[in-house]
């Protein structure tokens, strides 16, 4: 017991090596010596000098073999694939460095007596093969044992899991081994129908249609963990809204490619995240082009310090650039990203603060820093905020863009990249509007100079500043309520990653005068993903915390959409990314307009910058906001 408990006590810390590195050279000296007593027919007067200057070597060869492969490290509570074969290429490299000195012995006569035939070093090897396994085996059984009587002192917790085929059996061979839980499984869940009433490892297989809140109750489930590969984000979100309303935890197992050193263990099971469950699954392209595309280029990024012009700036940090300029009028935000990049050692990467809205400054930058790509992210975005404040939504939006735009012409930019947004699709608010007048006059520039202009529109960002996760996160910290502003608004969701990859995609392709979209998969309900985001917080809608409705706020659609009026989308050679084909227009008169557009002062009546943004975007017909008393001629 009281070896369990130093093994128990030690395996919890990496101080645990030692002792194990101690015993397994100690088992090697025990098997050697009963080698060289087997040898001699159990005499007991054998010449002890030749043992003598054999053990202390047969030692330290042992202890620099275990010490090169690292078996000592692979703690009492593990065994398994690596752990086997690292105690079998420690004993291989030991019975070479014992033939290795023998053979250098005899032939030099560096040490005497020593003499260690190749049988001798092939039994010392098979012998000590068997007893270190052997030694692990025993370890980890008697660690699981006092491991169980440990774990039965806590809570016992019962699961389900989701999927009955190898990933499924996988998990629970691994929640049957983990002596460190009390855990007891009920059996598995799964859709196929040919499974049902039978059973797999004498645990029975139930329906998904058969888990029911009263089915729980009747057997106090506590989680289910599913155990599904490759399963689509938007059949995740089915089955957690129903295992959620069912009171449940909800579990995933990752991916096998994340599974530590190829092993899956219960502390790699983790709640199911938000990201998981907004209906779409990530996407990763792989371009081999990007390389060249941005190798020995001076980048520039507009709002580097945001959520999405940090991200871009991280992923551009992974190519051959020749010098990355990130660009913000935020002081503090640019600075942290500034010392991140210093922290990883990222090189030939220049902070400026400055605003897009000074043509001088800009300018200046330009002249200066000579780059050859744009990636213009700095904008407003908030749509009560603007709704509020049109004279600085056309400032930032509309002539930071114009400036920027101007300038990359000006100073020969080879690509020029817009980051927009589907709310500049069909706009009902000042923000979407702003950014619509922005796409079209990059579009009025095609042609003008050598510059590649190229326009991206992005869905919703996952955890961006503003985001409704952040909201939410925030709001169930503080205890609820969530609010939504209608039950039936739904947008489109993508990670920071995925709109970034975007961006380096659709500047590499780009010839001038795209836009591009993402196929952003199903739009999702801002209601469902509250009562998602209450769930993955361990806590119960409604008896835990409420979602109240706010309603819609000035400007806000219930839905988004990603093609305007009169626009059609073209597939590229990456089935995710398209080409947005809009109808012509009069690319003079808007340049007039947004010209006098502006032109707006401070002194501008509200009503009037407004209705200018309106005489350039017919579309844009404002939804429950007070400008929608100069639509009535629209409507």
């Amino acid at each position: 017991m009281m070896l369990t408990n130093v093994l128990n006590k030690t395996s919890r810390h990496y101080s645990s090596k030692w002792p194990i590195l101690f015993l397994d050279v100690c088992i090697v000296l025990f098997t050697f010596f009963l080698i060289s007593l087997i040898q001699n027919s159990f005499n007991t007067e054998f010449e002890l000098s030749r043992l003598l200057t054999q053990l202390p070597l047969v030692a330290l060869f042992a202890t620099v073999s275990f010490a090169l492969v690292g078996s000592h490290k692979v703690v009492p509570r593990y065994k398994g694939y690596n752990a086997i074969l690292s105690i079998v290429i420690s004993v291989n490299i030991l019975a070479l460095m014992l033939l290795l000195t023998t053979f250098v012995s005899k032939n030099y006569d560096v040490i005497p007596n020593l003499n260690i035939s190749g049988l001798v070093a092939f039994i010392h090897l098979l012998l000590n093969s068997f007893a270190l396994l052997g030694f692990r085996f025993l370890l980890q059984s008697m660690y699981k044992t006092t491991m169980v009587n440990e774990a039965n002192e806590n809570p016992l917790i019962t699961s389900l899991i989701y999927g009955a085929g190898g990933s499924g059996m996988l998990t629970s061979n691994i929640l049957a081994e983990d002596s460190k839980i009390n855990h007891k499984i009920i059996g598995f869940i799964n859709d196929n129908s040919k499974k049902n009433n039978t059973e797999i490892n004498r645990f029975n297989i139930y329906n998904f249609e058969q888990i029911t809140p009263e089915f729980v109750n009747t057997h106090n489930i506590d989680q289910v963990i599913i155990a599904l590969q490759d399963i689509e984000p938007m059949e995740l979100l089915n089955i957690s809204t129903k295992l959620f309303d069912c009171n449940l935890k909800v579990k995933i197992v990752p991916p096998i490619h994340k599974w530590v050193d190829g092993n899956l263990s219960y502390n790699q099971i983790k709640t199911v995240a938000i990201e998981d469950v907004v209906g779409r699954k990530q996407i990763e392209i792989k371009n081999p082009i990007l390389e060249e595309e941005y190798e020995n280029e001076i980048i520039l990024i507009t709002g580097a310090a945001g959520s999405v012009g940090s991200e871009i700036a991280r992923k551009l940090a992974t190519f051959q650039y020749k010098h990355l300029v990130l660009l913000d009028i935020a002081e503090s935000p640019l600075y942290d990203l500034q010392q991140e990049f210093k922290h990883l050692g990222i090189r030939n990467v220049k902070a400026i603060i400055g605003d897009v809205r000074d043509k001088d400054r800009m300018d200046k930058i330009f002249d200066e820093i000579k780059p050859k790509i744009v990636f213009h992210a700095a904008a407003y975005k908030h749509v009560p905020l603007m709704e509020n404040n049109p004279y600085e939504a056309v400032r930032v939006n509309v002539l930071g863009t114009k400036i920027l735009a101007n300038n990359a012409v000006k100073y020969g930019i080879k690509k020029f990249v817009l980051i927009s947004t589907d709310k500049a699709v069909n706009p009902t608010n000042v923000m979407g509007a702003t950014k619509r007048i922005a796409e079209l006059y990059v579009r009025c520039l095609k042609g003008k100079g050598k510059t590649k202009f190229i326009t991206t529109r992005f869905g919703n960002v996952l955890g961006s500043n503003g985001s409704v996760i952040p909201l939410f996160k925030s709001q169930i910290e503080k205890g609820g309520p969530l609010t939504v502003t209608h039950r039936d608004i739904t947008r489109y969701f993508m990670t920071i990653s995925e709109a970034c990859q975007l961006v380096l995609e659709a500047a590499a392709m780009g010839n001038g005068g795209e836009i591009f979209v993402f196929d952003m998969g199903k739009s999702v309900k801002i209601f469902d993903l509250a009562k998602q985001m209450i769930g993955l917080s361990g806590l119960r809608y409604p008896e835990d915390i409420g979602i109240k409705i706010t309603g819609l706020r000035p400007g806000e659609k219930i839905s988004e959409e990603l093609l305007g009026d009169g626009e059609n989308a073209k597939h590229t050679n990456y089935d995710k990314i398209m080409i947005v084909k809009s109808k012509p227009f009069n690319s003079k008169n808007i340049e007039q307009n947004i010209n006098v557009l502006c032109a707006v002062t401070p002194n501008t009546q509200i009503l009037e910058t407004v209705s200018l943004i309106k005489a350039i975007l017919p579309e844009y017909i404002s939804n429950n906001s007070k400008f929608e008393v100069l639509d009535t001629d629209k409507k």
